[in-house]
């Protein structure tokens, strides 16, 4: 199967890792990704065991705040009666009348400690059908929480226990991560109880998926599988990078193509999130392509780095500040657009009815657009 096929990918929306433990429910598990380190060495010495390739003291910093995620789920099935009574031939078996049978499970997933003060993140399709979540500490307390928010766009929850002194994790350089960089993936694995994996990184930047509403994943080979959702991605001196998400899979466990969000863009959702309940973004209505040489060759392009627009939303803000189709944006507010994603995020920070600034190209002339963002349209996976 290819990338884009619907039934090749295990996504977060299966509930990470139902795993219905009453009355024999089996919820199709949530599957995660797990990518990490930016720029630091293959190797981290652990000076206490003599171990040259040792990464236990990366883990021994980090894994005390990464915790088990529990939420108490009820699934409703649909069955047709059936009948005791022998002589009632299949045949006649949808003549009966139809029963809704609800079962109640656990859905498993992981999560990452943010402040002492008990906050946490969690992907959304951990514990966005839970009536009830509870977190298991790596010291095994289990406290329960509630759900501040939020946000489909990229998968994320934001969880708050009533607790203080709790261990947190530092934030790493996602932007720094570099393919071959090594990453270890902590969370929950198929409920076992805490677990490691080790990888590198396989890519970063990763877009056009069709896993969430914004994509920006970090790619890696660490083993992610049902549970680890939520959980943590790590550097090798123990620095959160990424929060594993996803996993590329036709088996329905890890196939060495798992990914995570990176840790910048989920502490500013985290902290949108706490401070409102949700998550508003910049969205100009524009589709467009990064320019890269051969597109600049093929199009005839004047610039070497930027965006080129595709199409504009009829009477949406890049319309209504005269963009149009063979356009190439350069700049947003003065800072430099790369490719696509860049000026996603550019313009998604800037936040609804901001003005911005763009530096446009248009054939061998500079032009200057000001259009006026909007709230970006809900773009959710389910």
């Amino acid at each position: 199967m290819r990338f884009g096929h619907p039934l090749a990918w295990m996504l977060a929306t299966f509930l990470a890792g139902m795993a219905g433990v009453l009355a024999g429910l089996r919820l199709a598990p949530h599957l995660v990704p797990g990518s990490v380190q930016g720029g630091a060495g293959v190797t981290a010495p652990d000076a206490a065991s003599g171990n040259a390739t040792s990464f236990a003291q990366a883990v021994a910093r980090a894994a005390p705040a990464v915790v088990n995620v529990f939420g108490a789920v009820t699934a409703t099935e649909r069955r047709t009666q059936s009948f005791r009574d022998p002589r009632w031939l299949a045949p006649y078996a949808q003549l009966a009348p139809e029963a809704e049978v609800k079962h109640r499970g656990t859905s498993l997933g992981s999560g990452v400690i943010l402040s002492a003060t008990g906050l946490m993140l969690t992907n959304r399709h951990v514990v966005k059908d839970a009536h009830r979540v509870q977190v298991e500490l790596a010291d095994g307390r289990r406290l329960p929480v509630r759900v501040v928010g939020f946000d489909p766009e990229t998968d994320l929850a934001v969880l708050k226990a009533d607790i203080q002194g709790l261990p947190t994790l530092r934030i790493g350089r996602p932007r720094d991560l570099r393919v071959g960089d090594v990453v270890l993936a902590i969370g929950n694995a198929f409920g076992v109880g805490q677990s490691v994996s080790l990888g590198i990184v396989s890519a970063t930047g990763r877009s056009n998926l069709g896993i969430t509403g914004i994509e920006n994943f970090i790619q890696t080979d660490a083993a992610i599988n049902p549970g680890n959702s939520g959980g943590a991605l790590i550097d090798s001196r123990g620095d959160l990078v990424g929060i594993n998400t996803a996993i590329y899979s036709e088996s329905g466990v890890s196939e060495g193509v798992g990914f995570a969000i990176p840790a910048d863009l989920a502490q500013t959702v985290a902290r949108s999130l706490e401070a409102h309940g949700k998550v508003s973004r910049g969205w100009l209505g524009l589709t467009g392509r990064s320019v890269t040489a051969s597109l600049a060759e093929d199009f005839g392009l004047r610039v070497e780095a930027g965006v080129l627009v595709s199409s504009t939303v009829e009477g949406g803000p890049a319309e209504r500040a005269g963009l149009r189709p063979g356009d190439v944006i350069t700049r947003v507010g003065g800072r430099a657009v790369a490719d696509t994603q860049e000026l996603l995020d550019l313009v998604a920070e800037s936040g609804p009815d901001a003005a911005v600034s763009l530096e446009v190209w248009r054939g061998g002339e500079r032009l200057e657009a000001k259009p006026t963002t909007r709230a970006r349209p809900l773009v959710a996976k389910e």
